[in-house]
């Protein structure tokens, strides 16, 4: 049953049973079981919260014809029939709801700390404590109890950033700012590294049926060809990408490098009289915000194109609202979800093939440079890099001007 038929189903029981007594009820109950064919007895018993065993009674007494004839008589008084198991176990909710609560997470001698609490498990460890339960019973007492299957949710962020909102307003009007100028605004992060070879990838995408693309059983990084390191850029005003594809290391280096050959490539041609350029960039990595590399080599950058660099870095802790993130990097997984990234040609051309409906277009270049890591920069060399600090967080905002003093 698709979700639609489960809630028309759903709400016609609502609506029946209420008025039906027992023996009714199992008939009706029966009758829709039927009605749905295969399966329908396991569906029914599920909507309806009543067992399997009701509803097979019901479609054996369907087969009798006088037994609609009898529905109304032959049924038991209010009150009768088998006492729930609460009523006879007086203490099992209660013994139940101490140990699932949270607060057994802290007591050494709970039997769940560092179990999954299964249906099984749990009524094994009231078994142990004497009382007779089946895992099914668990679950519809869980359920009454307002418990359901819960994923981890990513919320916890950490330390909240001091005057993090006043930073993202901050980086917002700067934006808005550039744009209204005409001057580029981008957005830059490194993607998540990927083992190049013939190994599996998330997602699915069409073939033919029964014969799926064979991939190797291990992901072992002694199997791959290399590792791929895609460095983005993306212009916010203009709905363009821009990744290099690294075969080294992810250094600062390399991150203003891929800055670098997209103002080559795209940026100057479409913004022929910038003066400017905004980056926005997370507060960690190879862009990191206490990198002395990143600040050297953006001095460089500067140098070479005469351009004047602002940077807002986003506070620490909020790299998923990095605009790269999802405008960019999610469409690039999409695109190659279910191919095997087996080369580095084949990672350039599925990236430079990512587009969307709203107008995405990328480009991508394999950068076989080595760079080379713990490259360190001496406070010498950091004084002489044209830097101003912004008064408004000026560890996260400054610019770097040309005039390098090296």
């Amino acid at each position: 049953m698709d979700e639609y038929e489960q809630r028309r189903l759903r709400e016609k029981l609502e609506v029946m049973l209420p008025a039906l007594n027992e023996r009714q009820q199992r008939l009706f109950l029966a009758a829709e079981a039927k009605h749905l064919g295969r399966g329908g007895v396991s569906w029914v018993a599920r909507l309806a919260e009543v067992s399997r065993e009701t509803i097979y009674r019901g479609l054996r007494e369907l087969e009798f014809p006088g037994s609609l004839e009898d529905a109304d008589t032959k049924i038991r008084q209010p009150g009768g029939g088998r006492k729930p198991a609460t009523e006879k176990q007086p203490e099992l909710l209660a013994a139940l709801q101490e140990l699932i609560s949270l607060e057994t997470r802290g007591d050494p001698e709970s039997p769940l700390l560092w179990t999954c609490k299964s249906c099984r498990q749990i009524a094994d460890a009231l078994g142990h404590q004497g009382f007779k339960v089946s895992h099914q019973l668990i679950g519809r007492l869980l359920n009454d109890l307002g418990y359901s299957l819960q994923a981890n949710s990513k919320t916890e962020e950490g330390t909240d950033y001091e005057g993090r909102d006043d930073q993202f307003r901050h980086l917002a009007k700067r934006v808005k700012s550039f744009q209204a100028d005409g001057q580029p605004a981008i957005s830059v992060d490194t993607k998540k590294k990927e083992l190049v070879g013939n190994f599996s990838n998330n997602g699915r995408e069409l073939q033919p049926k029964g014969k799926p693309v064979e991939t190797n059983v291990h992901d072992f990084p002694s199997s791959a060809v290399g590792r791929a390191v895609p460095y983005g850029v993306y212009d916010v005003t203009e709905n363009l990408g821009w990744v290099g594809v690294g075969t080294s290391f992810d250094t600062a280096e390399f991150a203003v490098s891929t800055i670098e050959r997209w103002w080559d490539q795209l940026g100057k041609g479409i913004y022929p009289n910038a003066k400017r350029l905004l980056i926005s960039a997370d507060c960690g990595g190879s862009n990191g915000y206490r990198s002395r590399l990143w600040k050297l080599e953006l001095a460089r950058f500067a140098d070479r194109t005469g351009l004047e660099i602002h940077v807002c870095h986003l506070p620490p802790g909020t790299s998923k609202w990095n605009k790269i993130e999802h405008r960019l990097f999610s469409f690039i997984s999409i695109n190659w979800r279910g191919k095997p990234l087996t080369s580095y040609q084949v990672i350039v051309e599925l990236i430079g093939a990512t587009t969307t409906k709203t107008g995405l277009k990328v480009g991508s270049e394999l950068d076989q440079t080595i760079y080379k890591k713990g490259i360190e920069v001496t406070q010498l060399d950091f004084d002489r890099i044209p830097i101003e600090h912004k008064t408004s967080r000026p560890e996260l905002n400054y610019v770097i001007k040309p005039g390098l003093k090296l």
